[in-house]
This record gives structure tokens, sequence and C-alpha cells, in this order.
């Protein structure tokens, strides 16, 4: 009876081996990912967007409904008076981002700035409207 007894655990013991072992897959780390998964090592790299571009997009990701880019027409950068006026016509811009080097001013807001003065504003800047670009 005790080589009964031994031989049934032994044979449950390498029942139990062998399930575990095919389950975790041998120890085998070499496996390809499953059909609907990528490979992380061929991954695309994430691209810094800096300057203009990164000042834009966080203006966009504020979820304003109109986003306006604000420049002057000699190229030279927003001075304090210029800063002034814009902020002064345009009193409902919730956001201002000042970038290029100072020569652009993004605007966010959810008024439409042209039914405000934005007909004084294009007198004295050149305005782009990024609304939905």
């Amino acid at each position: 009876m005790f080589t009964k007894l031994s031989n049934l655990n032994l044979s449950l013991m390498l029942v139990v081996g062998i399930f575990l072992l095919t389950s975790c897959n041998g120890g085998n780390t070499n496996t390809a990912p499953p059909a609907n998964e990528s490979p992380t090592a061929q991954s695309s790299p994430t691209v810094n967007v800096t300057g203009f571009e990164a000042d834009l997009d966080y203006i966009r990701k504020g979820g304003y409904t109109y986003i306006w880019v604000f420049s002057r027409p000699d190229g030279k950068p927003i001075d304090k008076e210029d800063a002034a006026f814009l902020r002064t016509n345009a009193p409902q811009v919730v956001d201002w981002v000042t970038t290029d080097e100072g020569k652009k001013v993004i605007a966010g807001t959810n008024f439409d700035l042209a039914q405000g003065n934005l007909g004084l504003i294009k007198k004295r800047f050149v305005a782009e409207d990024y609304t939905g670009r």
C-alpha cells in the first residue's frame, strides 16, 4: 500500500509539474506578441513639439471655440503697448500665449472676435484664424 500511495503522489506531482511548465511557456521569454498587439520595440518614437507648435497645442487643449494668432506686420516682437492694445480690444480672450521669440501672440477664446473689435485689431496686427486648424 505504501508503494501505491507513493506512485499516486509521484504521478500527481508529475502531472502538476507538466501543467505548470506548459502554462508558464516553459520559461521561454522570447514569445511573439499576440496578433492584436504590436511589439513595443518597434513602436514609433514620440515627437517633441517645441516653439510655436507647442504653444498652439497648449491653447488647443484648452478647448476654446476660437483660436487667433496675432503678429505685427513689420515682424518685430510684440511690445508692452501692443499687448495692452490687444488685451483692451479683445477682453473676451481667456488665454494669451506669447510665442515665436515674442513675435506672435496666440489667443484662445469662446467669443467670436468678429462680433467684437477684430476689425480694429486687424488695422494694427496681422490676424490669423487658427480655429479648426
